[in-house]
């Protein structure tokens, strides 16, 4: 599996559904020069390499950029999509945009930006709420337990195996 921020921004890219208003370039450098957000929500060390372009970590063996970490990364990026939507929509509501336009039936045809702005929130405030599920998944599969007290390969001598029927304990 490849680390490459252009695959990543690639994968970002055709999950928005291939936008106009934006290219695999610009995604890639959005992520690029902000993989410290990441590195701020899973508190991990990544970094992209100035050659290969990869995501890969300063303890690799510790803490390998995988596909969770991948997922968190997109959707990032897909909340800072929206909230970007959702402002140029904000800022475009004083100005009128006709969509069509009749001369015979005398028809003209606007686009309510406020409705427009609120379907950008809708999906920001969606996407921020997926991406709280990914990080809080994340950190309960992160943890690991700091003691394991007692010997689980050792079988009581209190119970039996197969029915969980306490036995006697002979002397």
């Amino acid at each position: 599996m490849t680390n490459k921020i252009v695959d990543v921004a690639d994968e970002v890219y055709r999950e928005l559904g291939e936008p106009a208003d934006i290219s695999i370039a610009s995604v890639a450098y959005w992520l690029r020069t902000n993989i410290g957000k990441l590195n701020v929500l899973l508190d991990k060390p990544y970094l992209i390499s100035e050659t290969t372009l990869e995501i890969y970590s300063s303890d690799e063996a510790k803490d390998p950029f995988g596909i969770n970490e991948k997922a968190i990364f997109k959707k990032i990026y897909t909340v800072y999509y929206y909230e970007r939507l959702f402002r140029n929509a904000l800022g475009a509501a004083s100005t009128d945009s006709v969509i069509s336009v009749t001369d015979d039936g005398s028809t003209v045809v606007k686009i309510n930006k406020n409705e427009l702005a609120k379907t950008w929130l809708d999906a920001k405030k969606q996407s921020d709420a997926e991406l709280k599920i990914l990080l809080d998944k994340y950190e309960i599969n992160a943890v690991v337990p700091l003691q394991v007290a007692g010997d689980d390969t050792v079988p009581s001598p209190y119970y039996s195996q197969t029915y969980n029927v306490p036995r006697t304990i002979e002397q």
